[in-house]
């Protein structure tokens, strides 16, 4: 990657990452892209390496953007460290995100190769780390596969306030 680090590169993924966040990474095209983030495919290459590089870059920063997340939680509550990630996942405003999200997850299970490799492993690992500080090593799967089920169901049905009561029923339990 001859551009690694440089400023253009960094604008370059910025402008990316909003156009995949609105268009997933299904089928992207890097004419359609270049077009949009004001590049061409040639420059996009020249800075990413290949298309895989340049997914492996929008994955690594739609993965940031949840580490954002993890890194800003209550320390020694669970039920507080719950309920701020629930509220944060429910936000409309992180539906975009979290519909890549689940796309890379999904593509790195079907295709353990390439750009996708270990993005779902990886994202669990960072989940359990963050969940066992305040649950202790089976909870904190358990904690894990509610979130990611009512965060699914939420994608799928927009049903927000039946996929947080789920939640919130877990979280009464914890007390």
């Amino acid at each position: 990657m001859q551009g690694a680090g440089s400023p253009r590169r960094e604008e370059l993924l910025e402008a990316a990452y909003a156009y995949v966040l609105r268009h997933g990474l299904a089928g992207l095209s890097l004419r359609p892209l270049a077009r949009e983030v004001g590049s061409s495919p040639r420059v996009l290459l020249y800075l990413f390496g290949s298309k895989d590089g340049l997914v492996r870059a929008l994955l690594g920063r739609a993965r940031s953007a949840e580490l954002a997340l993890l890194d800003g939680l209550p320390e020694n509550d669970a039920a507080a460290l719950l309920r701020t990630v629930w509220e944060w996942l429910a936000a409309p405003a992180h539906r975009d995100l979290l519909r890549l999200w689940v796309e890379g997850y999904g593509r790195s299970l079907v295709e353990p190769e390439g750009p996708w490799a270990g993005f779902a492993e990886a994202t669990v690992r960072d989940w359990l780390a963050v969940l066992g500080r305040v649950l202790p090593g089976p909870a904190a799967t358990e904690a894990l596969a509610l979130l990611r089920g009512a965060l699914l169901d939420l994608l799928a049905t927009g049903d927000a306030e039946r996929a947080g009561s789920a939640v919130a029923a877990y979280v009464a339990r914890l007390r």
